[in-house]
C-alpha cells in the first residue's frame, strides 16, 4: 500500500514546518515540505493521512529484550539480582514451556507495537516460538538463543546449546523476507567458559552473524571476572575473538577506561537499559563518556521481568534525566542523541542499515505520535515535546516495513482479545 504522511513534524526538520512523506511498500519514496507540491500521480491509489501537526518519527528499536519474560512481569520483585535470578527466575524458567514462550512473546510484541517499536534484539529460549509470533505479528526481530556453557571440558562442537543456536540460524535467518535476523548469543561472561566463547565467536563468523551478550551488568560480575581472569568481561571478550564479530553488549554499567577504548576500536554496539539497570540497582551506564569515546549506544528495556514495561520511549525519557540529574548538568543527554539512540544506532545494531532514518530509500518503519495530548501542549519543539511530555499512549499508528501494525487504539495483525484470554489461560496453567 501506498502511504502519503501530509501535515506532519519531523524531528530532524524545521520544527516550525510541516512535511508530506511518501511511502510505496517497504520504502519512503519521498519526503518535502508541504509548500512544495505534490505531483498528482504520486497521490493515485494511495492512502492519504492528515497528520494534523502530529510528530512523524522513525519507529523505534529496542536493542535488548527477553520477549518471553512478560510471563514474570512483576514476579519478583524487590531483589537484588543474583536473588532474583536464583530464587525467582531461574525455577521459573525450568518450567518453560514452548506455548507459554508463543503466548508472552505474543504479548510482548502488541506491547511494544502500541509503544511505537518495530524491532527488537532477543535472547532466550524456544526461540522458534518467538520467531513465530514475531512473524504473526508483523514484527522484525534478531533473535538468538542464549547460550550457557560451565565446563571446561566440554567440547562445543557437541553442547546442544551450541546445536541449537546453529539450527536456529539454518531454519530462520532471513525469514519473512529479512523481518527475523538470527544472532549468536553468549548470556555473559560468568555463564560461560573461554573454549565456549572462541568456538561460538568463530562459528558466528563463519556464518556472517552477530552475536548478543550480556556485559558487564553489575559490579559483582565486573569484579568476578578480575579475579578468575586477570581481565574484565570486555576484556576477556576481546580476548576471546567475541568482538572481531559484530556485536551487541547489553548493560555495560560496570566499564573502565580500557574497556571503554576496546568498545570503540571493536565498533561494539552497547544497549543502554536505564530502567532495569536503576530497578535492579546495578548502578548506571557511564552514558556521556561512552559517547565521548565514539561507542555507538542503542537503548533497550530488557525484560518485563526487571523493568515490568517493554517501551523504548521511557527508556530514552529516563535516560534524559537520570544522566541530567547524575551529571549535574541540565545540558547533558541532549533528547536528539538519545532518539538516535532509540531508532537509527537501534537499526545499525542489528544490521538493518537500510532503517532508522526518514529519509528517500530507508524503510518504511515510522511512529506517529499525537501531539494534541492535553500533556503535550504547548509543543514549542517537538523533540523536547517527545523526551519529556509525550507518552505511549499517544502512539497514534505503527508501521513496519510499510504495513501498518496498529492504528488508533486497533491492531491490524494481533487479535487482542485472543490474545487476553490465552494469556490468562498459559499464567492459570503456569503458576497453579
Amino acid at each position: 500500500m501506498k502511504l502519503i504522511f501530509e501535515n506532519c513534524r519531523l524531528t530532524q526538520r524545521s520544527a516550525d514546518s510541516r512535511f508530506c512523506v511518501v511511502t510505496d511498500g517497504a520504502w519512503i519514496t519521498d519526503v518535502r515540505d508541504m509548500k512544495e507540491a505534490l505531483p498528482l500521480q504520486i497521490r493515485e491509489d494511495a492512502r492519504v493521512i492528515d497528520c494534523r501537526g502530529d510528530l512523524l518519527l522513525p519507529a523505534f528499536a529496542n536493542a535488548h529484550c527477553h520477549a518471553a519474560m512478560t510471563l514474570f512481569r512483576g514476579y519478583g520483585e524487590n531483589l537484588p539480582l543474583q536473588r532474583w535470578l536464583d530464587e525467582r527466575i531461574l525455577p521459573a524458567e525450568d518450567k518453560l514451556t514452548d506455548e507459554a514462550v508463543y503466548w508472552a512473546s505474543m504479548l510482548a510484541a502488541a506491547e511494544m507495537i502500541r509503544g511505537g517499536t518495530v524491532s527488537f534484539t532477543d535472547m532466550y529460549f524456544f526461540v522458534e516460538d518467538t520467531a513465530r509470533a514475531v512473524l504473526e505479528s508483523g514484527m522484525k526481530a534478531n533473535l538468538a538463543r542464549s547460550v550457557v556453557s560451565f565446563d571446561p571440558d566440554e567440547d562445543p562442537a557437541g553442547a546442544y546449546r551450541v546445536a541449537e543456536s546453529l539450527q536456529l540460524f539454518r531454519d530462520w535467518n532471513g525469514a519473512g523476507d529479512g523481518r527475523i535476523l538470527v544472532d549468536f548469543s553468549l548470556h555473559a561472561e560468568y555463564t560461560n567458559v573461554e573454549r565456549t566463547c572462541r568456538y561460538l565467536a568463530e562459528e558466528a563468523a563463519a556464518c556472517g552473524a552477530r552475536m548478543q551478550l550480556h556485559l558487564s551488568e553489575t559490579k559483582k560480575e565486573h569484579e568476578d571476572c578480575i579475579r578468575r581472569h586477570g581481565m574484565t568481561p570486555t576484556e576477556f571478550f576481546a580476548a576471546c575473538g567475541v568482538f572481531d564479530v559484530p556485536t551487541t553488549a547489553a548493560h555495560a554499567v560496570w566499564v573502565s577506561e580500557d574497556d571503554l577504548a576496546i568498545l570503540r576500536e571493536k565498533k561494539v554496539f552497547v544497549a543502554h537499559n536505564p530502567v532495569s539497570n536503576l530497578k535492579l540497582g546495578s548502578g548506571m551506564m557511564p552514558y556521556e563518556k561512552m559517547r565521548a569515546a565514539g561507542i555507538c549506544i542503542a537503548l533497550g528495556t530488557d525484560g518485563a521481568a526487571s523493568n515490568n514495561r517493554l517501551s523504548v520511549l521511557r527508556e530514552l525519557q529516563t535516560a534524559a534525566l537520570l544522566h541530567k540529574g547524575t551529571g549535574l548538568d541540565p545540558t547533558a543527554a541532549e533528547p536528539s542523541a538519545l532518539l538516535l539512540c532509540a531508532t537509527r544506532n537501534g537499526m545499525l545494531s542489528q544490521g538493518r542499515e537500510d532503517s532508522g532514518m526518514i529519509e528517500p530509500g530507508m524503510r518504511a518503519d515510522l511512529t506517529l505520535l499525537r501531539m494534541d495530548s492535553l500533556h503535550n501542549i504547548p509543543s514549542y519543539d517537538p523533540l523536547y515535546t517527545l523526551a519529556f511530555s509525550a507518552d505511549t499512549s499517544d502512539v497514534r499508528m505503527t508501521v513496519c516495513d510499510g504495513v501498518i501494525l496498529y492504528e488508533n487504539g486497533a491492531y491490524t495483525a494481533i487479535d487482542e482479545e485472543k490474545l487476553r484470554f490465552e494469556m490468562a489461560r498459559v499464567l492459570a496453567h503456569y503458576f497453579d
